[in-house]
């Protein structure tokens, strides 16, 4: 039974980025027994928002809030957007009808209560989940009293986001989930509780607290070939991302016009190229996995296709910008990402 009382549960999770994946691990970790503190925008004492499981049991998520200090020019681009304009999330809205709001009579309570007071304002910050979405980090993270050790959580698409910018000290652990969650009205229904991964560059086991949060986060594994199957997500990003958006279709679609196939093959096969040549033990052959997850995914809208929809700015620097950026290192062409990238940016400069 996981006991609020241990050391290991002494320091709240400090979240940026409440949106759909950012209160789902809210959620874990509060089952879990930690304390979880909102970082938002305004002094609003408490955050409350309902998630919607997939058993359909509706769950009232209450979460303490603390001010973010300051609110750059990318925080105001951000609250320009259609998005949630008081919260850094990285999610697209999906309007639907049906889902009682947050504070509706049946709702169960997300649980435990906090069982830990929340540190005085200004004193630092030893555990943080970064679930904005990444063209935002840079501000978001500004003016942070992280600790010099911070454990930061990395829930985010792309990779890249954090480079340069936490303590030299800091352990940084990334997170790669499959779980799917969408804006339903004024809920966050969870459409599918599938596996999520944690991993970090250095070898090395999972930090104590791992097993008190895998009792409660569903399918929650500390693999040893984390970097593959970050790669993994990274190349299906890479190709539905883009194309979906730019050709305002949903993900099935990619595959069932020769045209956008062709383009999925060479995006795949240059990313491909990247990741062999940074590990030489990566398989290869991505495609039949990205076109396994656009047929798993057909009717869905993915990210970018929703913030090109709603004229938001996109994570593609975060994405195809990042095997970019590696591929110069290893002065490798990739001419397909760089039309692509290109492209989108055109559309939304």
């Amino acid at each position: 039974m996981t006991n609020p009382a241990s050391p290991d549960h002494a320091e709240p999770w400090y979240l940026l980025g409440a949106g759909n994946m950012g209160l789902l691990a809210a959620h874990y970790l509060q089952r879990a027994g930690f304390t979880v503190i909102v970082l938002r925008r305004d002094d609003t004492p408490t955050l409350e928002r309902t998630l919607i499981l997939p058993s359909g049991d509706p769950v009232l998520l209450q979460l303490l809030c603390e001010p973010l200090v300051g609110a750059g020019p990318a925080r105001e681009r951000e609250q320009s957007s259609r998005q949630d304009a008081r919260d850094l999330s990285k999610d697209a809205i999906n309007n639907a009808s049906g889902i009682p709001p947050a504070g509706a009579a049946g709702l169960s309570r997300a649980g435990p209560a906090p069982t830990n007071p929340a540190p005085a304002a200004g004193a630092p910050i030893r555990r943080l989940v970064v679930a904005c979405k990444a063209p935002f980090t840079v501000d978001a993270l500004a003016g942070l009293p992280l600790a010099a050790d911070a454990t930061v959580l990395r829930l985010q698409n792309g990779l890249g986001s954090l480079d340069g910018l936490l303590p030299d000290g800091a352990r940084m652990i990334e997170v790669v989930s499959a779980s799917a969650v969408k804006r339903d009205g004024d809920a966050h229904r969870v459409v599918a509780e599938n596996d999520t991964w944690m991993g970090e560059s250095a070898a090395g086991g999972p930090p104590a607290w791992f097993g008190a949060l895998s009792a409660h986060w569903p399918k929650l594994h500390w693999p040893d070939d984390f970097r593959h199957r970050q790669w993994r997500k990274l190349v299906g990003n890479a190709v539905i991302n883009p194309l979906t958006g730019l050709h305002d279709v949903a993900n099935g679609r990619i595959f069932q016009d020769p045209a956008l196939a062709g383009e999925a093959e060479q995006l795949a096969r240059e990313a491909d190229r990247v990741f062999t040549a940074l590990d030489p033990t990566w398989p290869g052959d991505s495609l039949p996995g990205v076109r396994a997850l656009a047929e798993a995914t057909a009717g869905n809208t993915s990210s970018m296709r929703a913030d090109m929809q709603a004229g938001a700015v996109t994570e593609i620097d975060a994405i195809n910008g990042w095997l970019l950026r590696q591929a110069e290192a290893l002065d490798i062409d990739l001419p397909a990402h760089r039309r692509i990238v290109a492209a989108v940016k055109a559309r939304h400069p």
